[in-house]
């Protein structure tokens, strides 16, 4: 297989260090930026929502530049790709956020009095990891905000050859801006193409629930994540595992909608993964469920639904 491979990278022992050159505004099937290996690790970064590197720099066109994609060897339509984000660093000392809550998020009279939108910048610290207001007006001097960096924008491509702008989102990832995608946890993606094609990017310092202003401070990032084909496993949406807890999310609108696809996804793994009859996964889930609204500003919504391990059985080999 020929390759144009449109950046640097080295390989050894298993570890790749990529430099981005080329990125994309679409998560779809596009020629491979690197190919590695079931279990490798990639060292890499990312620049922010509007494409700006770590220098400030514009390098991109705006709406959430992709690093990637990169090709998993062995990886085919129906496995399940595990990727784990090792470490998230903010690689420059400033990110910026909008001003004013989205329209669809306050009653419609509000909306129409609502002020005109601003951009406005961020001091970020990561050594402290403290992020505050660049200019604070008085109400909040005080503000230092501890940063919890994030991808809200990562995924691997769609079926049927699709390219889907990276302003939305789907059961194969995308723009989830679901702010518990830190370091440490791994996420699991249904595989729709040869290799998956895994895309990354749309660094976030830190966030609420919703992305309700219709960012979080964006920025970007220093990025380590390794991957782990899983045969013989299918799943429909992707999901999460950190420590405490497993989450599945469901992309679409309307909310409703989104919900229902992460509880039904999360029955199924309780059921599959767990042993769990419909009635057990539904008696513990009844009582133990926890939900977060991850966004609710894209064109698709993004609903986890999570269940705290402390309470799990065993897994089943």
């Amino acid at each position: 297989m020929t390759l144009n491979i449109p950046g640097k990278a080295v390989n050894e022992m298993a570890i790749h260090t990529f430099q981005p050159q080329l990125y994309y505004n679409n998560i779809g099937s596009y020629e491979p930026a690197l190919v590695i290996n079931d279990g490798d690790t990639v060292i890499t970064s990312t620049i922010d929502a509007r494409g700006w590197d770590h220098m400030g720099e514009s390098v991109a066109p705006r709406g959430n530049p992709m690093t990637g994609p990169f090709y998993v060897e062995g990886a085919q339509p129906g496995d399940v790709l595990e990727v784990k984000l090792e470490s998230m660093t903010p690689n420059r000392d400033w990110g910026w956020t909008c001003n004013v809550l989205a329209p669809n998020v306050v009653d419609p009279l509000t909306a129409t009095t609502l002020p005109t939108l601003e951009i406005v910048r961020w001091q970020v610290d990561a050594a402290q990891g403290i992020a505050r207001l660049e200019k604070p007006t008085p109400g909040l001097e005080y503000l230092n905000l501890p940063i919890r960096p994030f991808l809200g924008c990562f995924g691997v491509a769609p079926s049927q050859g699709q390219v889907i702008s990276t302003a939305t989102s789907g059961n194969y990832g995308g723009n989830m801006d679901y702010k518990a995608l830190v370091a440490g946890v791994s996420v699991y993606f249904p595989v729709f193409a040869e290799g998956a094609l895994l895309h990354l990017g749309d660094g976030h310092a830190t966030q609420g629930c919703g992305e309700i202003v219709g960012t979080g401070i964006e920025i970007s990032l220093d990025v380590r994540f390794s991957v782990r084909v899983h045969k013989g496993k299918t799943i429909k949406w992707p999901r999460v595992e950190s420590d405490t807890h497993l989450s599945c999310i469901g992309n679409v609108r309307p909310l409703e909608q989104a919900l229902q696809h992460a509880t039904t996804e999360m029955l199924s793994l309780l059921v599959e993964d767990y042993g769990l009859s419909v009635n057990e996964a539904s008696l513990l889930l009844g009582q133990v469920v926890e939900y977060e609204v991850a966004n609710v500003f894209n064109p698709a919504y993004s609903v986890a639904c999570k269940i705290p391990k402390a309470y799990l059985p065993v897994r089943k080999s």
